[in-house]
């Protein structure tokens, strides 16, 4: 989390609507929000509730947010359950049993996605999200090469696009990052760069379905297959863990032909994120295992909790069951034809407004938001402005598209991101096509400006 210091002013009146204010009509008007230190006195529940919404009033338009890859909109039926299940602890199984199995059905749907070859033999488990299901799956990994006698410092193989989750997993768990950098049109992960940086102490080789940086694909088959040759070569037994934050909720519905998970015996792990386009509010995540024997065991605690025998593998303990029980209403309500439906539509929303975009003229396209819908795009040379004014224009009008240099090797590359998430519909995509439009002749006018390349709003999350 973010950490804050410092004190702001407080030498000032508030001014607060006093209709508010239940009993006392004044009592708003004067109340001075806590900001280091709890009042003596308590407020009416509604006078509280209105303080503190007329401050979040100030946060941006979550619909509007380009940025994130976090869902930002649910049904109401959906929040009304989450509503009812908030209060449940997902770690009490035996005092929540139902909603234990809810999240025990939901493993079983996503082996069942994932083309499991054993669905009876799979470990999964819900998470707080993608980065602690990475960190679990890094640790099986971790623990797995560990056992074969290994003395050396192990290291994990990587895209240098991948999540900051996985360079905290490195440091944290003491592994050596292999980072392969970024290389003139490749800003991913390739067969051939992950297997020139293994060796025996390798732990395994991460692939992301997709990147976050412009939302493609990495080659999950091809780097699978040049592990399976370097393997045979060597007698290094390298696993694979796919890392599908949004493209595993993406791939089975809309590229089912695209071999990238179970169905690549290379594959040890997959995770994904339930509240990216697994369309959950956060937060919650996934992470499966293959079969019993890519998750060993000594990991794997059997707690007795609250009268109940529990085994469990986590970082987190106490947590509210509301995201996996909306996670299940998801899985019920849209089935496979629903979540096809679904993702089919961002994609098309997303294609559509690449395509917008690339018509205007001062504008290239890194990608088209044609696997992830999700794209990229940058500034032409003679656009006369770059890609943090057009960033910030559009934040004038409240759209917040993220403007961000790309790492190691091309960080002389600076680009515009748009994730289309669902909600965000033709509709927003053609007004934010015209309020783009109509911003071009005003940053031609004024030219750029030297930008500092620190300064960039980099939401790859």
């Amino acid at each position: 989390m973010v950490l804050h210091q410092g004190k702001a002013d407080r030498d000032r009146t508030a001014g607060t609507n006093p209709l508010y204010a239940g009993a006392n009509p004044a009592l708003a008007a004067d109340f001075v929000m806590p900001h280091d230190k709890l009042r003596d006195d308590s407020l009416p529940p509604d006078t509280a509730l209105q303080l503190v919404r007329d401050e979040l009033m100030l946060d941006g338009n979550a619909r509007l947010n380009l940025a994130t890859f976090v869902t930002t909109w649910m049904e109401p039926q959906a929040r009304e359950l989450m509503a009812e299940c908030v209060d449940k602890n997902m770690i009490d199984k035996d005092e929540y049993p139902q909603t234990a199995e809810l999240e025990r059905r939901c493993v079983n749907i996503l082996a069942d996605l994932w083309h499991a070859p054993d669905p009876t033999d799979v470990m999964g488990c819900s998470t707080t999200g993608s980065s602690e299901a990475c960190m679990l799956a890094g640790m099986a990994l971790k623990r797995r090469w560990s056992k074969l006698g290994h003395t050396g410092k192990p290291n994990l193989v990587m895209g240098v696009n991948v999540q900051v989750c996985w360079e905290k997993f490195c440091e944290y768990w003491e592994v050596e990052p292999r980072l392969v950098p970024m290389e003139g049109d490749r800003y991913h992960l390739s067969a051939e760069e992950a297997v020139a940086r293994c060796d025996e102490n390798t732990i395994g080789v991460v692939a992301i379905l997709g990147s976050t940086f412009d939302g493609s694909y990495e080659p999950v088959a091809e780097i699978a297959a040049a592990l399976d040759a370097l393997a045979s070569r060597t007698g290094w037994d390298i696993p694979m863990h796919v890392d599908g934050a949004s493209g595993a909720m993406i791939a089975p519905f809309l590229d089912p032909g695209l071999e990238w998970d179970f169905r690549l015996p290379r594959v040890a792990s997959i995770n994904t994120s339930g509240h990216k386009y697994g369309l959950v509010y956060p937060g919650v995540g996934w992470v499966l295992w293959r079969d019993r024997a890519a998750l060993p065991s000594e990991l794997v605690f059997n707690v007795n909790y609250l009268g109940g025998d529990m085994p469990t593998f986590a970082l987190n303990f106490s947590r509210p069951g509301a995201e996996v029980a909306a996670q299940y209403y998801t899985f019920v309500r849209l089935g496979r034809e629903g979540f096809r439906a679904v993702q089919q539509a961002s994609r098309d929303v997303a294609t559509h407004l690449s395509s917008g975009i690339s018509a205007l003229g001062p504008f290239e396209l890194l990608t088209r938001g044609d696997q992830l819908p999700v794209f990229a795009f940058t500034t032409r040379p003679d656009a006369g402005f770059d890609v943090f004014d057009v960033s910030r224009r559009l934040r004038e009008r409240g759209w917040l598209v993220p403007a961000y240099t790309f790492p190691e090797h091309r960080t002389d590359l600076a680009v515009l991101r748009i994730v289309v998430r669902n909600g965000f519909t033709h509709d927003l995509a053609d007004l934010l096509l015209a309020d783009l439009e109509r911003v071009l002749p005003d940053l031609a006018k004024e030219g750029g400006h030297p930008k500092d390349p620190s300064k960039a709003t980099a939401f790859h999350h």
